[in-house]
């Protein structure tokens, strides 16, 4: 089989967006599938909207996602030497010619042809052909180059996604390759690109379809290879129109600041379109083990929040603590997280990770440990009652000697609970809000455990 090269090759036009993101996954794991090389190009050609902030933003998605490119990055606008090469080629094959009509008169071609009810395109006025005599050379007007596109027939391609895909060449008009001042275009510059780095699938968005047969017919004329091609439906919102700001976050970057982790964004990805059975969470390993391009899905898939939200809390509650706490502790400092004589930050992260959806969530719900606790009066009041503080000073001249772990507190107090005839409620509740100022908390041996015996027993002798 021919080594396999897929390329990921976006327009440095804006962010990196989710189907941005799923092609260069679904091209990567390709790649990976096989043994075979991923490439990373940036189509920079357009240069009123291209901008190296977002080149960057680019490169810093596919880094977060860790999907590490073997080849590249190649920038369009460094190999100019090189597609003027090929049009040269062409232009001395006959393959491609050059055209002096002005802008104003293309658009005049067209609009004779929608009143006529025929589709707009250039009419061929520079086209070459044996016995055309062509018109007098303007003087004042420097020309662009056109592709000689074939009149007759059709482009036919197995497309890997949506089957077989015909396009009859009368419906594509001769393609300007060159602009005036030289600059070539793009579907030139995407098949040249392709040619050259002997790309052999070419995964992409289903908005393309109409460039294939173009870039195929060009690929034709300078006699290069034909790569595979597979054309990947878009990305719906939950009410079925096409992603965007109103839908929330669609640029890759915003997911990190959300508190969403990649790993958790790779595997929701990959579900976008392909499946394996019922699997729903896996690894990266596993996925370019799975992934072939027989199990894509013909259909647009939707973007779906709440499920995102579920596979980023599986993945939460199997990551390392330590690592949730570097990715929690910036967002816990910013809000005024006081870490000096408090529970480790890895630790309270651990319990409390179980039914966090972001580590944005997990941040704010750790946040009860590490700030001065300010407990409501008039809670204090309800749960703080006289038949209790007896119970809680006991309860505090025996947390002097207990050994500092979960099971021995969690016998403790129930020996206290025993001895004043008590409720669990009535003695967690208090403390709870002695403690960390609110009534909702894991259980209160593991809350205790976390904390310095000094700083509890401080906290509850301000209330006794």
């Amino acid at each position: 089989m021919t080594v396999v090269r897929t390329r990921f090759a976006p327009s440095p036009t804006g962010y990196l967006h989710l189907g941005g993101a799923r092609t260069a996954l679904y091209s990567w794991a390709f790649a990976r599938h096989f043994g075979g090389t991923f490439i990373l190009r940036i189509e920079d050609t357009d240069l009123e909207r291209s901008t190296p902030e977002a080149v960057q933003a680019i490169i810093d998605g596919m880094a977060w996602l860790g999907l590490h490119h073997d080849e590249g990055p190649f920038y369009q606008m460094q190999r100019m030497d090189r597609y003027r090469a090929v049009i040269k080629q062409m232009l001395d094959a006959g393959t491609a010619y050059l055209c002096y009509s002005s802008p104003e008169e293309v658009e005049a071609m067209r609009e004779r042809m929608r009143a006529a009810g025929e589709k707009p395109r250039y009419d061929g006025t520079w086209r070459p052909e044996p016995g055309k005599v062509l018109p007098a050379l303007p003087a004042d007007r420097t020309p662009v180059v056109r592709f000689k596109n074939p009149l007759d027939g059709e482009v036919s391609w197995d497309d890997v996604v949506k089957g077989t895909i015909t396009i009859a060449n009368k419906e594509m008009d001769d393609l300007v390759i060159a602009r005036p001042d030289g600059t070539p275009t793009y579907n030139f510059c995407v098949a040249v690109d392709d040619w050259d780095m002997q790309i052999t699938h070419v995964l992409r968005g289903d908005d393309h379809v109409n460039n294939t047969p173009r870039q195929i017919n060009i690929l034709t004329a300078i006699g290069a290879p034909l790569p595979k091609y597979g054309h990947l439906p878009m990305i719906l919102g939950a009410d079925g129109e096409k992603l965007s700001k109103r839908h929330g976050a669609v640029s890759v970057m915003d997911y990190p600041a959300q508190g969403y982790l990649p790993e958790a964004m790779l595997n929701y990805l990959a579900r976008l379109g392909w499946s394996h059975g019922d699997d729903e969470i896996f690894t990266m390993a596993q996925f370019c083990q799975w992934f072939d391009l027989n199990n894509l899905t013909k259909s647009p898939a939707q973007f779906n929040p709440e499920k995102l939200n579920w596979i980023n809390n599986q993945y939460i509650k199997l990551a390392d603590n330590e690592r949730l706490a570097s990715l929690a502790r910036p967002r816990m400092l910013a809000e005024g997280a006081e870490f000096n004589h408090n529970p480790p930050l890895a630790l309270v992260l651990g319990l409390m990770k179980e039914r966090a959806n972001t580590v944005n969530e997990l941040a704010d719900a750790a946040m009860l440990f590490y700030r001065s606790p300010q407990p409501d009066a008039a809670l204090l009041a309800q749960h703080l009652t006289e038949a209790v503080k007896p119970a809680l000073a006991q309860f505090a001249e025996r947390l002097e000697t207990v050994e500092w772990h979960k099971p021995a507190l969690a016998a403790m107090i129930k020996e206290v609970l025993a001895a004043h005839g008590l409720k669990m409620p009535q003695l967690a509740m208090p403390l709870r809000l002695i403690l960390v100022g609110q009534l909702q908390t894991p259980a209160i041996d593991a809350v205790l455990e976390l904390f310095d015996r000094d700083a509890v027993l401080a906290r509850i002798r301000k209330y006794l």
